[in-house]
């Protein structure tokens, strides 16, 4: 079976790009939704006792969360320390369930892919990418987001440019969903036809 991992900075087209793979059969995990699911549940507690306040009614306050991490950016690695080994936990059992129904492909979906070593776990990258003008449109378009907020993403992101270099495939989702199916499907053919695909990046 061929582990893909799929990673894009904010506004590339990442869940899209992640939709398309579904859509192709290929089975998904949405480390994001994990971690949605963890801060209703797994995480609480011990995010509680890191960060006293930041939950309510048996789950994480993402805003407050959100301000505690703004105030004192060291934070995020103790978030890290306590939400990513529970991620790769969830991330092992849908491999393995993937491997036992005798898949073809897995795609993990990781925002933070290069950023938390994840690229170790995975045999093919594909990086979903797109001019830095339509990110920032995208971006600056969603409810709550804010300039400031962006940078600060931006800032723990590994660079676009650096992302591309390190990828296997990189899909453009500048041209409209049905180009990016296109390249998913490409991307597909290819790992189907050598085992293991080649580096086009």
């Amino acid at each position: 079976m061929i582990v893909i991992g799929l990673t894009g900075s904010i506004g590339m087209g990442k869940t899209t790009t992640a939709r398309l793979f579904a859509e192709e059969g290929v089975p998904v995990l949405d480390s994001d939704e994990v971690v949605h699911a963890l801060y209703r549940g797994q995480a609480v507690p011990l995010i509680e006792a890191a960060f006293p306040g930041t939950t309510i009614s048996g789950g994480v306050d993402r805003q407050k969360l959100g301000e505690v991490l703004r105030g004192n950016p060291a934070n995020f690695s103790r978030l890290e320390a306590i939400v990513h080994p529970l991620v790769r936990e969830r991330q092992e059992a849908f491999l393995a369930e993937a491997r036992e129904d005798g898949r073809q492909f897995a795609l993990l979906d990781i925002p933070l892919l290069f950023e938390t070593g994840a690229e170790k776990r995975v045999d093919k990258i594909v990086v979903v990418s797109c001019a830095p003008e339509m990110q920032r449109q995208r971006v600056l378009a969603r409810p709550g987001m804010t300039q400031e907020k962006f940078e600060m993403i931006l800032a723990r992101q590994t660079p676009d440019a650096e992302k591309r270099q390190r990828a296997d495939f990189v899909i453009d989702s500048g041209n409209g969903v049905e180009a990016a199916r296109d390249q998913v499907r490409g991307i597909l053919q290819r790992l189907a036809d050598t085992g293991h695909g080649e580096n086009n990046a």
